[in-house]
């Protein structure tokens, strides 16, 4: 099993950049994948996810309406297309896969954690 980020790089705020999260070793009819970032000094924070049964996406309210996330089960990869990008936004970014289903109480932002994680891809946004 891997997964494996990229499309990262510098942009200037206001810009934009596609991430992707290549997967072998498993379908993505059958796990879910999310997005998470880490800034120096802080935490570790959920981005988005996607749920495998139905396509649901849920997103941290910090990237609603800038950020979407989408996936091609046919080449086994995900996207994290990111526009309106700002300083805030940059960070380490890791996508990880989930066998659970998620649902409204239970995802990425909350109650669900995932249990494979890529090497991560780094986006730095500055002027």
């Amino acid at each position: 099993v891997q997964l494996q980020a990229s499309g990262g790089g510098l942009v200037h705020p206001g810009g934009s950049l596609r991430l992707s999260c290549a997967t072998t070793g498993f379908s993505l009819d059958y796990y879910a994948i999310g997005w998470w970032r880490q800034a120096p000094g802080r935490q570790r924070e959920a981005v988005s996810c996607l749920s495998y049964r139905d396509g649901k996406k849920y997103y941290a309210d910090s990237v609603k309406g800038r950020f979407i996330m989408s996936r091609d089960k046919d080449k086994n990869t995900a996207y994290l297309q990111m526009d309106s990008l700002k300083p805030e936004d940059s960070g380490m970014y890791y996508c990880a896969r989930t066998g659970y289903y998620l649902t409204p109480s239970s995802n990425c932002l909350g109650g669900r954690t995932f249990e494979d994680w890529g090497q991560g891809t780094q986006v730095t946004v500055s002027s």
